[in-house]
């Protein structure tokens, strides 16, 4: 009887498993070791379907990772993600051992130092303005005596009732309150659709059009006032 090779013989003391028993082997092993990771990297192809979750790769000069944040963390974050961002993500590796994947499940994210940001606002005003965004012509002067005023702003805030107080002791004129979000995920769009909403209205109409418009939320951090600096409330200012 012919003998055996070293490989045939390496062959049968190599473990069986089948796809599901190896695939959750796999599962286990790399959910074990990477249970909670933080990770450093520039953010592309991302994607904010109708469900509110936001689907994004994190990438380097070599590699890329998959990632996905849920509907509540989407919400609690102070800036609104976007393509070409440095960021650092914290959360959790998991896997779908059905398309033999993985991803990161982001918990938190934050941008990679304020470096990242002022660069990231660097690029946006050089945008905008090669647009003509900033463009003199495009400027209105303030009127010297507005009738109505307009205010952008969160209802519950100090802000608000700084305005107000201020107004009725120097400059008592007729205001509306269009309350938004100033900070989160969904502000800069409410501070968007405020502004386009105050503009649409009718001069003449039962809720007249503001003759200037205050955009105003209290201090805080750069992250924090971030969705002041987001384009699509640039382009509805301007």
């Amino acid at each position: 009887m012919a003998g055996k090779t070293a490989g045939e013989d390496a062959a049968g003391n190599v473990p069986e498993y089948s796809v599901s028993e190896l695939s959750g082997a796999l599962k286990r092993t790399l959910e074990d070791a990477f249970g909670y990771v933080r990770v450093r990297g520039e953010l592309s192809r991302l994607s904010r379907p109708a469900s509110g979750h936001v689907y994004v790769d994190i990438k380097d000069e070599r590699s890329v990772l998959a990632a996905v944040m849920w509907k509540g963390t989407v919400q609690k974050l102070k800036i609104r993600p976007e393509e070409g961002m440095e960021v650092i993500a914290t959360g959790r590796i998991t896997t779908y051992a059905g398309q033999s994947k993985y991803q990161l499940v982001i918990d938190r994210m934050e941008p990679a130092g304020l470096g990242a940001l002022m660069q990231l606002l660097e690029e946006r005003r050089r945008k905008l303005a090669a647009e003509g965004l900033f463009a003199a012509e495009r400027k209105r002067p303030l009127p010297f005596l507005p009738r109505v005023i307009g205010v952008v702003t969160s209802p519950t805030g100090a802000v608000i009732r700084d305005i107000l107080h201020r107004l009725a002791d120097r400059f008592p004129v007729h205001v509306i309150v269009w309350p938004v979000r100033v900070q989160g995920e969904t502000s800069a769009g409410e501070v968007a659709r405020a502004i386009q909403g105050f503009n649409a209205l009718a001069a003449d109409g039962p809720l007249a059009r503001p003759d200037l418009l205050i955009v105003a939320r209290g201090g805080g951090s750069v992250e924090d006032l971030w969705p002041f600096n987001e384009e699509i409330v640039v382009r509805a200012a301007a």
